[in-house]
């Protein structure tokens, strides 16, 4: 009794286990869309909007669920209050939340790089900028989408069957 109820213990974390790694592979194609969109929003306040910066991240801020909505309250926040450039509030802000996001290190580079520009030039060049930073961000959520096309079920079912393979060597 107690063996069975250890391999479904087993058999149960293993396969939690393959779930959560396949969640990352979910939820980076959805973050890459928010941040997309996000900066979409952010051209049409530059632009049409002609809001300061501090004011456009504070109102996307309210706009986009988390770990975005924590970005751009920090980002807001840290050109209101500390002495800092455009360039340092993005990136510290962007440390802070990394961690809870699904990204991987190239979306990291592009948006770091986009960061260094932000605040430097004309709306045009900004929009230019903007423009850019989006057509890398498509770049990457295709190949997220892509590898969550491909890995997404193997990663649940090698979890369930690592499982599986750890109870037929158990008993």
């Amino acid at each position: 009794m107690i063996k069975i109820i250890g391999a479904i213990f087993i058999i149960f974390s293993t396969t939690w286990a393959g779930f959560e790694i396949s969640k990352h592979l979910t939820e980076r194609p959805k973050q890459l869309r928010w941040f997309k969109s996000a900066l979409q929003s952010l051209e049409a306040e530059i632009m049409y909007g002609h809001t300061p910066l501090h004011e456009a991240a504070r109102k996307l801020s309210t706009q986009f669920p988390k770990p975005l909505s924590i970005f751009f309250s920090s980002f807001s926040a840290k050109l209101l209050t500390v002495e800092t450039t455009v360039k340092n509030a993005w990136e510290s802000s962007l440390q802070e939340i990394w961690k809870m996001t699904s990204l991987k290190q190239n979306e990291y580079e592009i948006l770091t790089q986009f960061g260094e520009n932000l605040g430097k030039h004309d709306r045009l060049t900004e929009q230019k900028n903007i423009n850019l930073t989006i057509t890398h961000l498509e770049r990457e959520e295709a190949d997220a989408h892509e590898r969550q096309q491909r890995y997404e079920k193997m990663v649940k079912s090698m979890g369930f069957l690592s499982g599986l393979l750890i109870v037929i060597l158990l008993m």
